[in-house]
């Protein structure tokens, strides 16, 4: 049995902890035969309906950003559709595992985040000014950035210090 999370298609739906206990309740909660997604940096595996394309199921954005962030091999190559379940990489016999308590409390505990981005030829990382009310908008504008500005090379997600805010606000 694994403790996860679903990840609705639809952004006005809350992201939903479950306990995912045989293979038929990720198949309920994907709509269907399911197939994986491995986020080994997160170490996480993100398990979606494997016919969602061909049945046309709605893109899932969240879980499309956090593949394409945590993974940079799949962007611009393919998105994730339809509802998705997250859970922690599979042990050793192949069983999926509990979520992480880091990426559980990324995902779920409301916190400030900002970009630090750095540039082809240049080895320092520079700091975007603007904030992000949460991990989810900060690892969709890094996908923006690193995809509008092509002297960009690398970016990365991280959390804002409370003196930093207070400073920038005052």
């Amino acid at each position: 049995m694994a403790r996860g999370l679903i990840i609705p298609a639809d952004v006005e739906q809350p992201l939903e902890e479950r306990e995912f206990a045989q293979l038929e309740y990720y198949q309920a909660a994907v709509g269907g035969w399911i197939e994986s997604v491995d986020l080994p940096t997160l170490g996480v595996t993100l398990y979606v309906n494997e016919e969602g394309l061909i049945r046309h199921l709605p893109f899932n954005s969240r879980a499309s950003f956090l593949w394409w962030y945590h993974v940079p091999e799949a962007r611009q190559k393919a998105m994730l559709v339809g509802d998705a379940v997250l859970v922690g990489m599979p042990d050793r016999n192949g069983d999926s595992t509990d979520l992480p308590t880091r990426a559980r409390k990324l995902l779920l505990t409301p916190h400030r985040y900002r970009l630090e981005v750095r540039t082809f030829g240049d080895p320092n990382w520079y700091r975007d000014q603007a904030t992000y009310p949460d991990y989810w908008e900060a690892i969709v504008w890094a996908m923006v950035l690193l995809e509008r500005i092509p002297t960009m090379e690398e970016v990365r997600v991280v959390p804002v210090k409370l003196n930093q805010v207070n400073q920038r606000d005052a």
